[in-house]
């Protein structure tokens, strides 16, 4: 996300219900990774929200290529270095009891570790529709970035966090 910013405030969006039903009306299960369309629909049935974009976060090394591979990091000939693609969901949220209960859930979702979990609004989502946000699974330093290279082990406790993360927004729901 190299327009990450700290999140916005909620604004009033009269428009939100017309945005939601046109924006899942081009959504489909092919469109999002396997390992979390559960959650993506779970989170486009309820009334507040809906999602803009995700992605479940990708590890490519040499022997794994496939920018859209879902397999888990080698316990053997560990590479030493990995190119990670942030694992994110973005989100709309209607603002209303519901929509700030959430954001405030997603907000405690980067407790699960502050230094790799960061909540936030990106400018361009912002820009075509007001009242998104973005939680994303990145070490702090490469908050703005969408790929970024990391040693094996850093990418190992990336991994841990992104299925934490994960585990942490099904149970949201």
């Amino acid at each position: 996300m190299e327009t990450f910013t700290d999140p916005k405030e909620l604004v009033l969006n009269p428009h939100f219900p017309k945005q939601k039903k046109t924006c899942l009306a081009l959504l489909s299960d092919d469109m999002i990774d396997p390992p979390i369309i559960d959650i993506i629909n779970g989170f486009n049935r309820l009334s507040f929200c809906f999602t803009l974009q995700c992605c479940y976060g990708h590890f490519l090394y040499p022997g794994e290529t496939n920018p859209n591979n879902f397999n888990r990091l080698p316990a053997l000939r560990t590479p030493a270095r990995v190119e990670y693609r942030v694992a994110y969901i973005a989100f709309c949220i209607e603002n209303r009891v519901s929509g700030k209960n959430l954001l405030n859930r997603l907000k405690e979702l980067t407790l699960i570790s502050p230094q790799n979990i960061q909540l936030g609004s990106a400018e361009w989502f912002w820009q075509r529709q007001v009242n998104s946000y973005a939680v994303q699974v990145e070490p702090l330093r490469f908050k703005k970035r969408d790929t970024v290279l990391l040693d094996y082990r850093e990418a190992l406790v990336i991994e841990k966090i992104r299925d934490a993360f994960f585990a942490q927004l099904k149970a949201l729901l």
